[in-house]
């Protein structure tokens, strides 16, 4: 029996940041030391505690925007070339998701340099305080080397982020950060390999539960800060989640289960984020070292939503859907009987969707391929008999759904990729019939 959920918006946020920082082992928790540094630097400035959990989670989601590994590489440069782009399309990813507009707007100007007063606005708008902490926070980061001893390099930051108050950062959180250096419990907290524990308490005080409408919606958009990052997986996880869906439903899962199944859709390439899009944007055949690149991406999902004891079955839904019946599949060689419905519900989604959707190098497959895929992958038990016999009697209207969906969020990436905020937020349901 599937009970209440009680997930944190703070565990969901990390386990976003957490992704992202796998794309490069040199960036490995980069998101969150800078929440940290951040959130202590709001702390030391004597902000609310609802102004440093913002802060907080702007550090946790400051580079979503930063879609490609040359992009997310180029903000570990200190003088950056190009520093807004990622900003703005950060802050038009998350100012979709309600809870999150402070937090875009924070992220939106985290490079905005002081200039002595000239940084308070941009455009006529003001500039929050928050951007410009954690301005300050990102470069501290970017100056850490991981490799040298963190309190030997106390001296020569300071010196560095000093030089350059008033100009490049705000000199009252020059201040500020100037006092919490002296303290040597700051820098072996932001480099202690037990940081998770760290924020964990640090979070605690504030920590606050999403319901499964707010799931939903944190999910959509999680799926799109996965997708975006390649024009040629834009919308493959919103199909996914509509079959998955609509198959749950066909199958007689309750209303609460099936918004669960399209929470485990916009998840289930979670674990693409460790994978550049470098290799992800590739339209010929992968070679075998980039093939085992993608073949992590569904061990990632699973271990980082692992942490997350009310996301199991949601986890188990998302993450085995390269698993097969016959015990081949990765990455955990899971046979007939490890797999739940919802597992090969998704799996047969996942497939449903890759073969019949357009990708730009290729169109997708006529109903008739379509279906001799699935069988044959039937036959060679890599997918549940029982559950493509359903996405077969329901072929039309299924994919009916997927195109709707699909073309709403086309259309939506491409007003992302033009720096548009979307017109409206995208949504369509797989309703009661499919």
């Amino acid at each position: 029996m599937i009970t209440e959920l009680h997930i944190s918006l703070f565990d969901l946020v990390i386990s976003l940041s957490e992704a992202m920082d796998l794309v490069s082992p040199s960036i490995v928790n980069h998101h969150k030391r800078v929440a940290y540094i951040a959130s202590s630097l709001g702390a030391e400035l004597g902000l609310s505690q609802e102004e440093q959990t913002d802060l907080f989670l702007a550090g946790a989601l400051h580079d979503s925007g930063a879609l490609s590994l040359k992009e997310r590489m180029d903000t570990f440069k200190f003088e950056m070339e190009e520093p807004y782009r990622h900003a703005e399309l950060g802050y038009l990813l998350l100012r979709e998701f309600p809870p999150f507009l402070q937090v875009s707007r924070i992220v939106r100007h985290h490079h905005r340099r002081w200039e002595y007063g000239e940084g308070r606005t941009c455009g006529g708008d003001d500039v929050p305080l928050g951007s410009h902490i954690l301005h300050l926070a990102d470069r501290v980061d970017v100056l850490l080397k991981r490799e040298k001893g963190i309190l030997c390099q106390v001296r020569g930051i300071c010196k560095k982020i000093k030089k350059e108050a008033g100009k490049r950062f705000m000199p009252e959180v020059v201040d500020a950060f100037m006092e919490l250096a002296d303290r040597e419990y700051f820098w072996l907290d932001a480099a202690s390999p037990s940081l998770d524990q760290i924020l964990s308490r640090k979070r605690k005080a504030s920590t606050v539960e999403v319901d499964l409408d707010t799931l939903l919606d944190l999910s959509r958009l999680f799926s799109k800060i996965i997708d975006f990052r390649s024009r040629f997986t834009a919308t493959h996880s919103s199909g996914v989640a509509t079959i998955a869906e609509a198959l749950a439903r066909l199958l007689g899962f309750s209303e609460r289960e099936c918004r669960m199944m399209r929470v485990a859709g916009h998840l289930h390439d979670l674990g693409k984020l460790a994978v550049p899009s470098e290799i992800l944007e590739k339209p010929g055949r992968l070679t075998p070292k980039e093939f085992c690149a993608i073949k992590t991406h569904t061990f990632y999902t699973y271990r980082i939503l692992e942490r997350i004891e009310d996301l199991e079955i949601i986890n188990a839904w998302a993450s085995f859907h390269h698993e097969r019946l016959d015990g081949n599949g990765y990455p955990f060689h899971h046979r007939a009987e490890d797999l739940s419905l919802g597992s090969r519900i998704m799996a047969v989604a996942d497939v449903f969707t890759g073969i019949t959707e357009d990708r730009p190098y290729r169109k997708g497959m006529s109903e008739e391929q379509a279906l001799e895929v699935l069988e044959g992958m039937v036959a060679s038990h890599a997918l549940d008999g029982y559950v493509v016999s359903i996405a077969k009697a329901h072929y039309e209207e299924l994919n009916s759904l997927r195109k709707e969906v699909q073309a709403a969020m086309t259309e939506e990436y491409e007003r992302f990729g033009k720096g548009e905020r979307p017109t409206s937020r995208t949504r369509v349901s797989s309703g009661s019939s499919a």
